[in-house]
């Protein structure tokens, strides 16, 4: 792994998530979503889930994060979260649902990661990880194990 040509790249993304146009920031946070375990892209991040300009951008950005599947992009869409106004949080259930819809196993970790973010010494990640779990837990998947 080339871990200067991936800062590279954040730090493109990030400049792209800046940009007047909704289509690169929705573009952007997406992408970056894949660079998230990056310290560098987590600002640029919970940015774009807040994008002020579109909430196409917030649920792009959300989307890309959750379906990461992992604490990482759980960790973010909770710090966002605990900072999002209604209108932000009602876009981000949306992506929520989007994602896990299907599976009843990926609901299942999502709810657990959850769980454990409860108890983070960041209050904004405990405070948006109730948000989190409580939007995570009105979700119905279609797929459940036989």
């Amino acid at each position: 792994m080339d871990s200067g040509l991936r800062r590279a790249v954040v730090v493109t993304l990030g400049d792209l998530g800046r940009s007047d146009d909704w289509r690169d920031r929705a573009d952007a946070g997406h992408s970056l979503a894949g660079f998230a375990e990056m310290r560098e892209a987590v600002e640029p991040l919970l940015g774009l889930v807040l994008d002020p300009g579109d909430t196409f951008v917030t649920r792009r950005t959300a989307e890309g994060l959750l379906r990461r599947m992992d604490k990482v992009g759980l960790t973010i869409v909770a710090s966002a979260l605990a900072a999002a106004n209604d209108n932000h949080a009602d876009w981000i259930h949306t992506a929520v649902v989007d994602v896990f819809s299907v599976f009843s196993g990926d609901l299942d970790e999502a709810l657990r990661l959850c769980e454990e973010m409860l108890g983070a010494a960041d209050d904004r990640v405990a405070r948006g990880a109730r948000r989190l779990h409580d939007s995570l837990a009105e979700v119905e998947p279609v797929l459940r194990p036989s």
